[in-house]
């Protein structure tokens, strides 16, 4: 009996050993595999440990008294008395209907609040005012700021941002900015402040691909307003028309800080981001022109990557130059590489600017002008409104080769002091829309521009004069007689 009883217990112990050894091995294999993944995770260029050296990149660069403005802060919830609650990250978000939305931008745009005022002194005449577009982007509005804030002389410039997307947190961000003066203005026919109604989607609108004769049938609200290309209005589309052209009426003739201002106006976009050098350039164009180029109507700031390296991968390059079709279907497929191999071919010569006639395509980043330029422009509104082109830039153009007695001249920076970090736009849109990898090759490369910039003079070149400037028909989304009107009635002269 006593060896039966031990040969049980035995028995036991034993299975328990197996099962034990068995949930060792299972933990084991689970942790193994777990590594393995996060290995393979780290190798995915789009991945957390390559998205966490990208964030360190950046912070490295910033000094330390701006990293408050990539700080996300939570909200108490009181402002303009609005009910909230917290997410799950723990941050407040107010439940805003439209009515508070329109009734906060209608008491905005009525107060002009100028923040820092107080600390800084009213504009002068010979300050620089920056116009900067936003829609909703966040991240790259905070690395906008930054980049702001390091620029000399920014303390004597007043930043406008104008609004189509009403957000606290963008808010708070912005009344935030402490080294210069600020307002903010809110484009007031949004899509989100008119969802279902126009300039937004209305129920009753006709849709995009639908035939003109169908249209008529279904007596859809636009059915006798499609474009040159048969197609009906996006309102996501016809928005940033609308907004550039109404920021810039309000800005010259409704702000009361700014209707009387005669100096420069800067225009960006909440994707940009600037040299520190940016405000010194501007002003050395501005005293350029007058000197030795009275023609010059605007000044441009900015240079698109592809002008001048935008493929980095040499192989894919000469696989895209084999053929003018291969060329076409690689240079859509393959995005901007983002090299940056600028140095030292544009900024050897940092003094270098060329007058060209001012080209939508290549010009309209951080571009500049003044109010005798703005006067010329909006005596053709008619052009830029009723041209069958959603696009502002090329229904500037438009203005300039149709309307314009002296067509606009571009005087531009041949080294950027604007640079596009935003990796999405409006024609184009990926996974990674919030990537913040563009932003830490910008820094490298101004790290690395550091000693050529703050010219003391420029040196003027002139573009090649094209033989016959062919007029280019729209890209349409503009063809509804709604969106005329619209954009009419917000021009202001």
């Amino acid at each position: 009996m006593m060896s039966t009883g031990r040969s049980q217990i035995w028995r036991r112990r034993s299975g328990l050993t197996f099962w034990i050894r068995a949930g060792l091995i299972l933990i084991i294999v689970i942790f193994i595999w777990v590594q393995m993944s996060f290995v393979d995770f780290g190798r995915n260029p789009g991945s957390f440990s390559d998205f966490n050296e990208s964030q360190a990149a950046i912070l490295s660069m910033v000094p330390v008294v701006l990293h408050k403005f990539l700080a996300t802060k939570p909200k108490n919830g009181t402002n303009l008395g609005l009910n909230g609650s917290y997410n799950n990250l723990g941050f407040y978000k107010a439940n805003l209907n439209i009515s508070d939305i329109k009734r906060s931008i209608a008491q905005y745009n009525i107060q002009q609040t100028i923040y820092n005022e107080d600390i800084f002194g009213p504009l002068q005449n010979d300050s620089i005012v920056i116009v900067i577009q936003i829609h909703d982007r966040i991240t790259y509005l905070r690395h906008l700021i930054i980049s702001l804030a390091q620029a000399r002389g920014i303390s004597q410039a007043l930043l406008v941002f104008s609004h189509d997307f009403y957000d606290e947190e963008i808010n708070s961000l912005i009344q935030s900015v402490d080294f210069c003066k600020v307002i903010q203005i809110f484009y007031p026919y949004s899509i989100q402040t008119h969802p279902h109604e126009f300039p937004g989607e209305d129920p009753s609108d006709c849709p995009r691909d639908i035939k003109k004769d169908k249209a008529l049938q279904m007596k859809c609200n636009n059915a006798l307003y499609p474009d040159l290309y048969g197609h009906y209005r996006e309102a996501k589309f016809t928005q940033t028309k609308h907004h550039w052209w109404w920021k810039v009426n309000r800005v010259f003739n409704q702000l009361e800080v700014t209707r009387n201002h005669t100096g420069l106006v800067l225009f960006l976009e909440e994707d940009h981001y600037v040299a520190e050098d940016f405000i010194h350039v501007l002003k050395l164009m501005e005293r350029t022109c007058k000197e030795a180029c009275r023609h010059c109507n605007i000044l441009s700031l900015g240079t698109y990557l592809k002008t001048y390296n935008y493929f980095g991968d040499s192989k894919k390059k000469e696989a895209a130059l084999r053929t003018k079709h291969q060329l076409k279907k690689t240079f859509a497929e393959i995005q901007p590489s983002w090299t940056f191999q600028v140095l030292p071919s544009l900024y050897q010569h940092p003094q270098k600017v060329e007058i060209t006639p001012w080209i939508s395509s290549k010009h309209n980043m951080g571009m500049a002008f003044n109010r005798t330029t703005w006067n010329e422009i909006v005596k053709c509104a008619a052009y830029f409104c009723k041209y069958d082109d959603y696009n502002w830039d090329w229904s500037l153009q438009h203005i300039s080769q149709n309307c314009l007695k002296q067509k606009l001249h571009a005087m531009v920076a041949r080294g950027p002091r604007v640079f596009h970090i935003g990796e999405c736009g409006v024609h184009h849109k990926k996974d990674n829309c919030g990537s913040t990898a563009v932003i830490s090759k910008v820094q490298k490369v101004l790290r690395a521009a550091k000693r050529h910039l703050y010219p003391d003079y420029l040196i003027l070149t002139y573009a090649a004069v094209l033989k016959k400037n062919k007029l280019r028909k729209g890209n349409g989304g503009w063809g509804d007689h709604r969106d005329h009107k619209l954009c009419l009635g917000m021009t202001i002269r």
